[in-house]
Formats: C-alpha cells, structure tokens, sequence
C-alpha cells in the first residue's frame, strides 16, 4: 500500500515538474527564438561589409592576418544607408527612368525573368506600392461550413475566363508557404473591419493560437 502511494507521488511530482518545464518553454521560447533571429540578422549583414572588401581588395586595406578587421555595427550601418541612398535615387527622376529600362531588360531576359519577377512581386506585395496583403477575407474552398483565412490578391481573374471570380491567397501555418485559389465573390466574406491584415496574418500562421482583436474602438 506504501509503495503504491508513494509511486503515486512520485507521478505528482514528475507531472507537476514537467509542466512547469513546458510554461518555461513556452515563456522563454519566443524570447530566444526573437533574439536569435535579430542577432543573426544584424551579424550577416555586419559581416558582408568585411567580407566584401575583403574579397575585393584582399591586400590594400588588411591590417590584421592579411584581413581587414570587423568592426561591430559599422557594416550593419552602412548597409542601412545603402539601401536608404538607393530608395532616395530611385525617387530621382533620371534614376527611375534608369531603372525602368533595367527593369524591363530583366523582365524579357529569360531564366533570369522568372526569379526577378517572382521576388519584386513578392516584395512589392508585402512593402511596395503595390500591397497585396492587405484585404484579409473568409474564403470558402472546402465544404459548405468550413472557411480559411485568406487575402484577396486580385480582383479579377477575367485573363484566365473566370468572370465573377477574385484570386485569394491563403497561407499555412507555421510556414512561408501558401495555395493560390480562384473563387466565386459568393464564396468570399469580408472580415470585420476592426481585424487588420497583419492580425489576420498572425492568426493563420500561428495556428490560430494569436488572439485576434475585432474592435475597432482599440
């Protein structure tokens, strides 16, 4: 009888261990997760200035072991202002024709065409002129009662003969990924107007585990 009880305990006290093991996962994980991302980020791009003139001029600016020394934070911030002087020249009007003409020689050359086209779309959908990801609907693709969470990303699909169909893309969760549908605007249902594009983002990915907050008054 003692030992029963006592294996009994001892099952409360590895169950009471365990999940406060997983509440400090759970805390910890996306703390570590958000650090490690920035400082792998900040690292790689601080590197690539070194690395460069390392690799350009490899004997002209060495000064330690035939290599030009990094120096924390410089290349993270010249890269910055690179890409700040580059979307300042772009908004030049001699520049942005430059561009245009460049543009449309990677746009026709083939091969190449593919990847540019499919990586300035994409970006341009997230951050251009040309935001795509910002009209979170309900999208009916599965069965009668069943919706998914999606983005209308165009709003006319009559180039491939589908009149009163819009395209909606929809991502998965935990991933980068996603499936392009075409469907009936019957099929569609606007989300309540206090729901912003990136909480509907978040929810999707995270498995709809994010709280998504429909008031518009906060």
């Amino acid at each position: 009888m003692q030992s029963i009880r006592k294996q009994f305990q001892d099952k409360k006290v590895l169950s009471a261990l365990a999940q406060l093991f997983f509440q400090g996962v759970v805390l910890l994980a996306p703390i570590g997760v958000t650090v490690w991302v920035i400082v792998s980020l900040f690292s790689w791009v601080d590197n690539f200035l070194p690395n460069l003139l390392n690799l350009l001029f490899p004997v002209k600016f060495a000064m330690v072991d035939g290599k030009i020394p990094k120096v924390t934070g410089l290349g993270f911030i010249v890269a910055i202002g690179l890409v700040l002087l580059v979307g300042w020249l772009s908004s030049l009007f001699f520049v942005e024709r430059l561009v245009s003409v460049f543009d449309k020689v990677l746009e026709k050359t083939p091969g190449i065409k593919i990847i540019y086209s499919s990586v300035k779309d994409f970006l341009e959908a997230f951050a251009g002129n040309k935001k795509k990801f910002d009209q979170p609907v309900l999208v009916n693709v599965d069965s009668a009662d069943v919706w998914r969470v999606g983005f209308i990303t165009q709003e006319s699909t009559d180039h491939f003969g589908l009149a009163e169909h819009v395209t909606v893309y929809v991502p998965h969760s935990y991933a980068i990924s996603g499936i392009t549908y075409m469907v009936p605007i019957s099929k569609i249902k606007k989300l309540p107007k206090g729901v912003s594009a990136s909480e509907a983002m978040k929810y999707v990915v995270s498995g709809g585990v994010t709280a998504v907050d429909d008031d518009p008054e906060t």
